[in-house]
């Protein structure tokens, strides 16, 4: 695979500890929002989502993007402890690299 892949927007959002910021979905749709506004696109151009989560439930992520109005896509959970942002990154990296979205 030799088709490079860049991250095309960024949402930082303030965090501090579990329990002492925002809920999880709050903090993920915010941080996605930002991310695609910096990006420059719509809703309608994300095909597939990779969302990482430690402290939360198995479906974080729908919970997460639903107040976006993203459904209909394809949406990974992904919990690696200290690791999750980067896998989730990683993964999501992969499936642009490889075609699938």
């Amino acid at each position: 695979m030799s088709n490079k892949v860049k991250v095309a927007g960024v949402g930082m959002i303030p965090f501090t500890k579990p329990g002492a910021s925002d809920d999880y979905p709050v903090m993920g749709e915010t941080a996605a929002r930002l991310a695609i506004e910096d990006a420059g696109i719509d809703y309608s151009d994300i095909g597939q989502a990779y969302v990482g989560y430690v402290y939360g439930d198995s479906t974080s992520g729908q919970a997460a993007l639903y107040g976006l109005g993203m459904t209909g896509i394809p949406m990974v959970n992904v919990n690696n402890n200290c690791a999750t942002g980067s896998s989730a990154l990683f993964l999501a990296r992969q499936a642009v690299q490889a075609g699938h979205c």
